[in-house]
């Protein structure tokens, strides 16, 4: 049987994700901020109407957010993340090749006949199951799909899901898509096709392969056979190996001791070990980063980071958490206000390759000690058991003045019901 593709793409999610719990939001405008109440990551429509900006500043647009009474909130990846997994369980129940793109986004195969109407009963049992409205676009390849759940999510008459599996309506729609939406179409390939004069899918679409390939190389050959219906990329049942691991946060205001900055980054380590175990992966290097106030130029200024290459890959905390501390310490500088500190472990590789050493001994083994660390705190909530290094208080940690409740994986978070007699 003829299958096609179909990408499923959360509508606004992050706001969506509010909202489930605060249906007394639907209709008024809404947005979300990132790390630290910094930027405006997600915006409801109505706030989009209002002219709120994508990445602007919360404090240069809190006047007009004040003014229409805006509802903001701060990032709750917690709840985000644990609502992206609940909507791709209810994918991979109904349909066995699934694709896991984004935390709002996945691809599937659909059978060509009935497709339509087959994606219309997938984002009723969403919205039934989970709560949060979808777009599905249908196409022959994952780029038209792409095209086509624009479209499902911009045009309301199309009620969410939207097919381009005719070629005279696929040709129409091309006609009016800029080279610069088209996935896999990047900001400096979109100037280039600009200068010669090529500005929408359609011309090209139409552009000669030779031409194509000169100037875009075989990458972007192929985005040109996924636009005439030719599938180049096929649903990706594995997902790609991991080859760097960040994480990083800016603090609530400038840290100048070394014991909170010793605090913060233990906790970074903490959280990338835990992440690297749960991938099975261990890590070759660590790098540790420190970053003053770089918007207070009249501020003094120190930023420095420091790669440290592991004995062997590891993804134990404790050996991590030891090294990076020795880092921290080299590169940390008196007298200086640090806005940010992070780390990244790189050379990832898989658990079970393992280099030996010809002229010394593997160290201990404490694989079992991490495997029941991560066991209790997935059982009983994130750092019921952490390492001392990390802190206890944490004072420095970022802001989160508009943060809602993790109301699907708090015990003491749960929303609570009402009922009158």
């Amino acid at each position: 049987m003829n299958s096609v593709f179909a990408l499923v793409d959360c509508n606004n999610f992050y706001v969506s994700c509010e909202r489930l719990f605060q249906p007394k939001l639907a209709g008024r405008p809404v947005v979300v901020l990132s790390n630290n109440d910094g930027c405006i990551i997600a915006r409801s429509n109505e706030a989009k109407a209002l002219g709120i900006a994508m990445g602007a500043p919360y404090f240069k647009t809190r006047p007009l957010i004040k003014r229409h009474r805006v509802r903001v909130f701060s990032s709750n990846y917690t709840l985000y993340g644990d609502l992206s997994s609940r909507v791709m369980a209810v994918l991979q129940e109904q349909e066995p090749e699934v694709e896991i793109y984004s935390i709002d986004e996945a691809f599937l195969r659909l059978p060509e006949s009935g497709a339509a109407d087959l994606a219309g009963r997938l984002r009723s049992r969403i919205k039934k199951d989970v709560g949060l409205p979808v777009s599905i676009g249908i196409g022959p390849t994952k780029t038209l799909a792409k095209i086509a759940n624009r479209v499902a999510k911009t045009e309301p008459r199309h009620h969410g899901v939207f097919a381009l599996t005719d070629p005279k309506l696929t040709d129409t729609v091309l006609a009016g898509v800029p080279t610069s939406d088209i996935w896999g179409i990047g900001r400096r390939t979109s100037e280039k096709l600009l200068r010669y004069g090529i500005t929408t899918g359609l011309e090209l679409k139409n552009c000669d392969d030779a031409w194509i390939r000169k100037q875009l190389t075989v990458v972007g050959l192929r985005t040109v056979f996924e636009l005439r219906g030719i599938p180049c990329i096929p649903i990706g049942h594995e997902p790609v190996p991991r080859k760097s691991l960040v994480c990083s946060r800016s603090f609530r205001y400038p840290v100048t001791s070394l014991r909170d900055l010793r605090e913060a980054v233990a906790g970074y380590i903490s959280t990338a070990a835990r992440r690297l175990r749960s991938e099975g992966l261990r890590a070759g290097n660590l790098h540790v980063f420190l970053r003053t106030d770089r918007h207070r130029p009249d501020l003094p200024q120190h930023s420095e980071s420091l790669l440290l290459r592991l004995d062997r890959p590891t993804s134990s905390t404790p050996l991590l958490i030891k090294k990076g501390l020795r880092g921290l310490a080299t590169i940390y500088r008196q007298g200086f206000g640090y806005r940010k500190a992070g780390i990244m472990l790189t050379e990832l590789n898989a658990t079970g390759m393992r280099q030996q050493h010809l002229f010394t001994h593997s160290p201990r083994d404490d694989h079992a000690v991490m495997e029941a660390l991560d066991s209790i705190n997935a059982r009983w909530g994130r750092d019921t058991i952490r390492y001392a290094a990390s802190g206890l208080h944490r004072s420095w940690s970022m802001s989160r003045e508009h943060v809602s409740p993790a109301y699907t994986t708090s015990w003491d978070e749960l929303p609570v019901v009402k009922a009158s007699s």
